[in-house]
């Protein structure tokens, strides 16, 4: 088994090549989707938050309400912290189940958002940083996602400098570019993880 862990900033487009990854043959596990799923109505982790937090956390289903969460935390770092000391051992803990599941000679690839930020690059095999210019991450923020100017650049700044993602990443896939040839940039790369698991299982 490979262990990878994929990363990039916010709007570098790491949805995407770990969409393509999945194309190829990878097995995904998407941290983020992990943390939705570990805050879900009638979880222990949903109710520790609203410990931590309060009720107004909630939206009136009883879910998380994540932008009110995240207007509170991402303008707080001790508040933030808290927030990652109740969510991160819960997504650590549901990412080893489900890669104990997967098969031997597996790709496993970790998206996981905040890997520089966390010094989680020691947990895999390699890392993969998607990079982009920050130019680029703004104006697919802004454009794309539809925020302000402003929350774009907080959520940016709120992240590792982009030299220190480079720092640790063993392979940069560059995504100032159109869809298909990324597409074949993530091929590239797939060829070269096969290849790597393969020498590891010799």
């Amino acid at each position: 088994m490979l262990k990878v862990g994929l990363t990039g900033g916010i709007g570098a487009g790491k949805s995407e090549v770990s969409r393509l990854l999945v194309e190829q043959g990878a097995v995904l596990i998407d941290s983020d989707r992990i943390a939705r799923e570990v805050v879900a109505p009638g979880t222990p982790g949903l109710a520790a938050v609203v410990d931590a937090f309060g009720e107004g956390i909630l939206a009136p289903d009883g879910s998380l309400d994540r932008p009110r969460l995240g207007s509170l935390v991402f303008a707080d770092a001790e508040k933030l912290a808290v927030l990652n000391s109740i969510v991160h051992p819960l997504v650590r803990a549901r990412s080893q189940e489900l890669e104990s599941a997967a098969a031997e000679d597996a790709v496993v690839v970790h998206d996981v958002p905040l890997l520089a930020e966390n010094g989680l690059a020691p947990l895999y095999d390699l890392v993969v940083v998607v990079d982009v210019d920050p130019g680029t991450q703004l104006d697919r923020l802004v454009r794309l996602r539809g925020m302000t100017e402003e929350d774009a650049r907080a959520r940016m700044a709120a992240q590792a400098p982009r030299e220190k993602r480079l720092e640790i990443a063993d392979v940069v896939v560059d995504n100032d570019v159109p869809l298909e040839e990324l597409a074949r940039r993530v091929r590239d790369v797939w060829a070269d993880l096969v290849r790597r698991a393969r020498a590891g299982q010799e």
